[in-house]
């Protein structure tokens, strides 16, 4: 295809898709995608819809989570033989927690053309609409499914300036909301940007506190898909007690993943973090003396 620039080479052309209204497709992404001979697709029954007026159906190549690494060699092979292909995930911008960075990075690596068709995306739309700085960003993605694993993830991004966007299932934002008020603070500002540009949008504003009693008390914020949108800290960073933090990760962690974890956060190179780990593990009953290449 010749749409960029009149370029002949095969291009794998990275589009975007509506994350709710169908009405937002450019008219750029739907004229590219009722022409182009090849699609990979997230899920071809979702993306079927977008081409409803084509007279004649793309082949179709389904890549997922679970099926990119398989069908990667089939896709180059497809660019190869002188065939554009369109990388579209479910909703929104593809590689946005969503599956296709192996297949964008080996198209680089094999010399091929890769191009963006941008459009929507709904980290974006809600930090567009969320009230909260956007100068700065930090994108998270799904925060771990599990409470636990969770507010240690949190107490990592306590301390970020950023504004923090996240993903989340709103059936999970009431429990999401409460790990966020136990490690960040009830008065954190915060935005729920649910069902974004859908019929039941809702974008609600508030304290973390606030936010959890009105999605607690109304069943509906527990259906569809939410972006969470936290302001960052405005306190500087807690300067890190580095004997006190090798303690603990001597007791939790392996020696040379306790160094490192504690190099990274302390700002020790990695002799200083190694050495002052040893130092603590010695002092544990039973500890045994081993090598920094353990």
């Amino acid at each position: 295809m010749s749409e960029a620039g009149g370029q002949s080479r095969a291009t794998l052309w990275v589009v975007a898709t509506p994350i709710g209204h169908l009405g937002d497709l450019s008219g750029r992404a739907r004229e590219l995608l009722e022409t182009v001979p090849v699609i990979a697709a997230e899920d071809t029954r979702i993306s079927r819809r977008l081409l409803a007026q084509r007279p004649t159906a793309p082949r179709w190549i389904r890549l997922n989570e679970h099926s990119e690494d398989r069908v990667l060699d089939e896709v180059l092979g497809v660019l190869q033989s002188g065939l554009d292909v369109a990388l579209v995930s479910d909703a929104g911008t593809p590689l946005v927690s969503d599956p296709g960075y192996r297949l964008v990075s080996a198209a680089h690596a094999a010399g091929l053309r890769v191009s963006p068709i941008p459009g929507p995306c709904a980290a974006i739309a809600a930090l567009s609409t969320s009230g909260l700085p956007s100068d700065r960003f930090w994108f998270e993605g799904f925060l771990p499914a599990r409470s636990a694993a969770r507010r240690r993830r949190l107490q990592a991004l306590a301390a970020m300036p950023a504004s923090i966007i996240c993903y989340v299932p709103a059936r999970d934002l009431v429990e999401v909301l409460d790990d966020c008020i136990t490690v960040l603070g009830a008065d954190r500002p915060a935005t729920i940007a649910r069902e974004l540009t859908k019929h039941h949008e809702t974008i609600q504003r508030g304290r973390l506190a606030e936010l959890h009693v009105f999605c607690r008390d109304d069943p509906e914020q527990g259906r569809g898909e939410s972006v969470l949108v936290v302001a960052g800290s405005e306190r500087p960073p807690a300067a890190i007690d580095a004997a006190a933090l090798a303690a603990e990760l001597a007791l939790e962690l392996p020696p040379s993943r306790a160094a490192r974890v504690l190099s990274k956060l302390s700002g020790l190179s990695r002799k200083q973090a190694w050495d002052l780990v040893e130092r603590h593990r010695a002092d544990k009953p039973g500890a045994a003396i081993v090598t920094s290449d353990d």
